[in-house]
């Protein structure tokens, strides 16, 4: 459906828009808070034990975190070192997805898998706000391509492939991995009545294969946690890590215990991928309504050419996560590579059965969204977050002759959705990652206040704070977490520095604490945007304040 030389050519630039984002400052919450225990890890020279702030980490296993550290003993302590990891995870999954297709159906399938895949909403963003699901992902879908392999072709190295990235998976989130893939394979193996490969020795090396590569996650949780029971962890005391991964965890989720609840609409994940999986979504729900009105008119019987895998795991998958208590928009980055094979799948038979009306009715939504995407950046770009510089506006005038020629030029119906998309893409996120995330991050405290701290030359081991908030983007930027320290204690020091909100210089000013030098940011909860604040004009009303105090 594309030529190579094209192919290559959506590659090259999806990776240069991931290569542009790799350098931004790191997110509040997550992002900065895993990349801070990954430094833990480094600076303490403890690579058994997770720590969040001053609490015990038993929420997940251990594998994300070790392979941040290892970026760092690299690269150094740098948030582009943080993300490189995620960044080669999702590398791998674009990868797996083109195995996957390809074993599935046919080369075609798996170039459009990756190319869906790479550019989906929420994998672009995975790789700037980098949390564990991008290992997860990468390698979950590398199972499941390695296992749906030896299904098909009974090789000892793809069932032992198979099993090392189901034991990454499960070391980087836990039950999740195992879940997603068992069900995917279990689906493959219902369809094609291939059980006869369950009952075959290579099955118990690739039992072996994954108890080996998940040794080092359980003998963590067990020196972290079993060795200790007298540990109070949430609550509870006799906590153990090993329990707690193959079986707690997930019910936890499920249930919102330990976890807490914050969502119990069912529809949760539907609406939510609405815009997680753009600018595929409408194609993803057509192909997925077809597929399901195709294996009802079959009664689900065995067709050559037609596969179970994508539809089934996306289908029992999709209803088992929505029953869960606790749910984040980026629980479903998951299921993207099944969703990205699903929709090129049908994009596909589109071209192969040439229905060109509804080819046509596909690409006038897919220009629908790419005429968002344009008027997005070019409300940003005069408005939100007006552009500063002669070279910002030649970069923009630049990246829309490019889409307009690139979207407009001759070429088949089906060819065209995959160019608009993949533009709509592009243009979207290469604009987010160079200009709308690096002004957005201005309002960001933790990161900004460090940069004051590097300015004035304040030393790092002598900046405190007064309670247990996280401030992980300053723990990060300064190389040393802050220090949690009473009032009572500060009123005999000197020379130290405070990190405070508005209300907690009140409580200083009560405790008779005086300060000779103050420096004070905007803060803003990025990661949770409101139309007030993306207004310039009530943005004020929006920020907070945090400062940095000099006690004399």
């Amino acid at each position: 459906m594309i030529s190579t030389s094209r192919y290559w050519f959506y590659i090259a630039l999806v990776l240069l828009v991931y290569i542009i984002g790799m350098f931004a400052t790191l997110f509040e919450n997550d992002s900065a808070q895993f990349a801070v225990m990954a430094m833990r890890m480094v600076q303490e020279n403890d690579f058994l034990s997770l720590f969040k702030g001053s609490e015990e980490y038993l929420d997940k296993p251990h594998m994300h975190y070790w392979l941040a550290a290892l970026s760092y003993k690299i690269f150094g302590l740098y948030d582009w070192a943080y993300r490189i990891p995620g960044i080669l995870s999702t590398l791998l999954g674009a990868y797996s997805c083109y195995g996957l297709g390809k074993l599935l159906y046919n080369k075609d399938v798996g170039r459009l898998s990756s190319l869906i895949f790479m550019t989906a909403q929420t994998m672009v963003l995975a790789n700037i706000d980098v949390r564990t699901d991008a290992v997860l992902t990468g390698f979950t879908i590398f199972s499941i391509w390695q296992l749906a392999t030896y299904i098909e072709k009974s090789t000892l190295k793809s069932i032992a492939l198979g099993a090392f990235g189901a034991g990454i998976a499960f070391s980087t989130k836990g039950q999740i991995a195992l879940v997603v893939i068992g069900i995917s394979i279990l689906c493959h193996l219902a369809y094609t009545r291939k059980w006869q490969q369950l009952l075959n020795w290579k099955v118990l090396a690739a039992i072996i294969v994954f108890g080996l590569t998940i040794a080092p996650m359980l003998y963590a949780y067990y020196h972290q946690f079993d060795l200790h029971p007298e540990k109070v962890i949430r609550g509870k005391d006799n906590r153990s890590g090993i329990f707690f991964i193959f079986w707690e965890q997930s019910f936890e989720r499920m249930s919102g215990e330990g976890m807490g609840k914050n969502s119990s609409d069912f529809f949760f994940f539907f609406h939510t991928f609405l815009w997680v999986f753009l600018p595929w979504t409408v194609l993803a729900l057509i192909g997925y309504w077809t597929r399901l009105k195709m294996f009802w008119k079959i009664r689900f019987a065995y067709r050559s050419g037609l596969e179970f895998l994508t539809f089934g795991g996306i289908s029992i998958l999709f209803l088992l996560i929505s029953f869960a208590q606790f749910k984040l928009p980026h629980y479903m980055n998951v299921l993207m590579p099944l969703y990205a094979i699903l929709s090129a799948a049908f994009l596909y038979v589109l071209h192969q059965q040439q229905k060109l009306k509804l080819t046509k009715i596909v690409l006038g939504i897919q220009y629908f969204v790419l005429g968002l995407v344009v008027i997005f950046t070019l409300l940003v770009s005069f408005y939100v977050f007006r552009l500063e510089h002669w070279y910002s506006y030649l970069f923009l005038l630049l990246s829309l002759a490019l889409v307009s020629y690139s979207t407009l030029k001759k070429e088949t119906a089906y060819a065209k959705i995959v160019t608009v998309a993949i533009f709509s893409s592009l243009l979207l996120n290469g604009f987010m990652n160079a200009h709308f995330y690096p002004k957005l991050l201005e309002y960001q405290g933790g990161s900004n206040m460090a940069e004051k701290v590097k300015e004035n030359n304040i030393q790092v081991d002598k900046i405190y704070k007064i309670n247990e908030r996280h401030t992980w983007a300053l723990d990060f930027y300064d190389r040393d977490p802050v220090n949690i320290i009473s009032t009572s204690d500060l009123k005999n020091m000197k020379d130290v520095w405070v990190y405070a909100t508005d209300k907690e210089l009140k409580l200083l000013k009560q405790e008779g604490i005086d300060w000779n030098n103050q420096i004070t940011v905007d803060q803003f909860r990025i990661t949770r945007l409101q139309i007030k604040f993306l207004n310039p004009n009530t943005r004020q009303e929006k920020l907070n304040k945090m400062h940095l105090v000099h006690l004399d």
